[in-house]
């Protein structure tokens, strides 16, 4: 692809606002990392914070770039990015993020990056400017990624229900208190490795429309990599409380045996995801999976309505991020 014409000034600037959402990315989705070890009173919520960041920070030396590629090369065709497009892009996902972020709703900032990668690019090109394996693979784990984590913690809670049949309350609580530090750290690894590469993908994106990084690289610099995820987990430390209630109880009630399964079955899902380069949402996956540990202990334990209302924002974060970036597509063309 023939490098586009783009200022330094307007490639940082474009740098600086993708590591802003990186960094809302981790403020927004820290809930998903947090809510069920602090919902179990097995942390404070600052120690749970700062858990989770280090381990979002962590997953740089746990896991391969092939979100990042995904993202950068896999969504929409790279000959068609521009610093508009990159723009449009970013701006519809950190503006649908402080939407749901201020209602308090846990929807997927990856699927809005996604959608506002789309509105982008087909504001600028038309449908033909997106890669649809990649975006296929992107919206089917929207649906495969709650529903394994849903499908896993049951048999989990299943699983553990069954060998600790003999064991005091007491006893089980105390062992999986123990637990629970252990899953909540892998749940956080799997989310910094999978949602701090989707930042990078974009930085990467943008680096190559401005010839500044050769097309045929195989991975990004460095300086961007590393910049990503200490800003993902930075944002994770100053944690998004709004949307911890909802994560933690008001879907269904959480125990530490429940919340073990359900951590451990999110991060089964991610650790899977991550490692098919496949960038999905660490939201839906955790919800998917306090669900399942719900409905495996009763279908009465969970609250629908909640679950209900998640669902919707879900299937409306993708156009709605797409229809935004494509306004912000416009007007960067205006005043960029």
């Amino acid at each position: 692809m023939e490098p586009v014409q783009i200022s330094l000034a307007v490639v940082i600037l474009l740098v600086l606002v993708a590591l802003a959402f990186d960094f809302m990315n981790g403020f927004h989705d820290a809930a998903n990392s947090i809510a069920t070890v602090v919902s179990t009173r097995v942390l404070k919520p600052h120690q749970a914070v700062l858990l989770a960041a280090t381990f979002n920070f962590v997953a740089l030396f746990v896991f391969q770039l092939k979100v990042a590629a995904t993202v950068g090369k896999g969504i929409i065709e790279p000959d068609i990015v521009d610093h508009y497009v990159v723009f449009g892009a970013l701006i519809g996902a950190i503006s649908w993020n402080i939407i749901t972020w201020y209602y308090g709703i846990p929807s997927s900032s990856s699927h809005a990056l996604i959608g506002g990668l789309v509105g982008a690019a087909v504001a600028k090109a038309g449908t033909w400017a997106l890669i649809a394996p990649g975006l296929l693979k992107t919206v089917l784990f929207i649906v495969i990624s709650p529903l394994l984590g849903f499908v896993l913690a049951a048999l989990f809670l299943l699983a553990v229900s069954w060998i600790f049949a003999r064991s005091t309350p007491a006893r089980v609580d105390r062992w999986f208190r123990r637990t629970q530090l252990v899953t909540c750290s892998l749940y956080s690894l799997g989310h910094g490795g999978n949602d701090a590469q989707k930042t990078v993908g974009i930085i990467w994106m943008l680096l190559v429309a401005a010839g500044i990084t050769s097309a045929s690289a195989e991975t990004p610099p460095a300086w961007v990599v590393i910049a990503c995820y200490f800003t993902i987990a930075l944002g994770t430390a100053f944690g998004g409380w709004r949307i911890v209630k909802t994560m933690g109880q008001r879907i269904t009630k959480l125990r530490p045996y429940n919340a073990v399964c359900a951590e451990l079955s999110g991060s089964t899902t991610l650790f899977l995801a991550t490692t098919l380069g496949i960038p999905v949402s660490t939201t839906h996956t955790i919800t998917g999976a306090i669900v399942g540990v719900g409905s495996a202990q009763s279908v009465s334990a969970v609250r629908w309505g909640v679950a209900g209302n998640l669902v919707l924002a879900w299937v409306l974060t993708i156009p709605c991020s797409a229809f935004i970036s494509a306004v912000a597509w416009w007007l960067g063309r205006q005043f960029l």
